[in-house]
């Protein structure tokens, strides 16, 4: 199996390193051509495209002026540990062991407007930049013009995961990604068994998705598939962090449900 995170925009630039041989970006090349465009943008125009307030936008130009290649053990650090907030807080991969570590890298890959797609122990320098963001080359400017991320990363990414899924003994993939994130893998496109775990909790009478409790909850259940080892899309069914347990009446064939409360 092969699990799918989104990143966070919350990141930890300096986290303890592992004694491992880290890994490179695959699309490394795609991500200078990005950050090149980005350098372009003033504050101004940083916060009208991503949304953000002038604090932020200081913070994203200090990420572009920082950002560059080769990335070294002094300017870099790996993806897993990285990424903070809610979602990796759920995973607390800063608690892995080495053999935890190598699982990892052949059975996840997170999503990145940046990268397209990282393995845990890729290399990768701060950034903020969401898949959903509509950065854009125009026509005459030196490189394929483009609207938003998607059609830049275009089948790239589908790719990386198609190949990540050749490499599996069961080529099914676990979808903890957000919607903005999933959408950048052309799921449709996608010659691959698709699960997806949905964790929802008792609200008014009736199940609801409360996105705090749910991002923790996908971390939470990456962790547990990753230890554990877990082979096949029914193991998943034993997972019971937080409160959670199996829903059977509300899961499907693609979707595997869990209630709280």
């Amino acid at each position: 199996m092969l699990i799918l995170l989104s990143p966070s925009r919350t990141l930890n630039a300096d986290p303890s390193r592992p004694r491992k041989a880290f890994s490179m970006p695959e699309h490394l090349d795609r991500s200078q051509e990005l950050m090149q465009l980005l350098r372009r943008l003033s504050n101004k125009q940083l916060r009208a495209l991503m949304g953000i307030s002038e604090k932020l936008a200081g913070q994203v130009e200090g990420y572009v002026k920082n950002w560059k290649t080769p990335f070294t053990d002094k300017n870099s650090s790996p993806a897993m540990l990285t990424f903070q907030g809610d979602v990796y807080g759920g995973l607390s991969a800063d608690r892995f062991k080495a053999r935890d570590l190598d699982f990892s890298q052949q059975h996840l890959r997170i999503l990145s407007g940046l990268y397209g797609v990282l393995r845990p122990l890729d290399r990768m320098q701060p950034y903020r930049l969401e898949m959903g963001c509509s950065l854009a080359r125009k026509t005459g400017s030196k490189g394929a013009p483009f609207d938003n991320l998607y059609q830049f990363w275009d089948s790239k990414i589908r790719s990386s995961v198609t190949s990540a899924l050749a490499d599996q003994n069961d080529p099914v993939l676990i979808n903890l990604a957000s919607k903005e994130y999933f959408k950048a893998v052309q799921p449709r496109r996608l010659e691959a068994r698709i699960v997806t775990p949905i964790f929802k909790d008792a609200r008014n009478g009736s199940y609801k998705v409360i996105s705090f409790f749910a991002k923790r909850a996908r971390g939470q259940l990456a962790r547990f598939i990753l230890l554990n080892r877990l082979k096949k899309p029914g193991d998943l069914r034993a997972f019971d962090g937080d409160g959670y347990s199996y829903n059977r009446g509300l899961s499907t064939a693609t979707e595997i449900v869990f209630t709280r409360g």
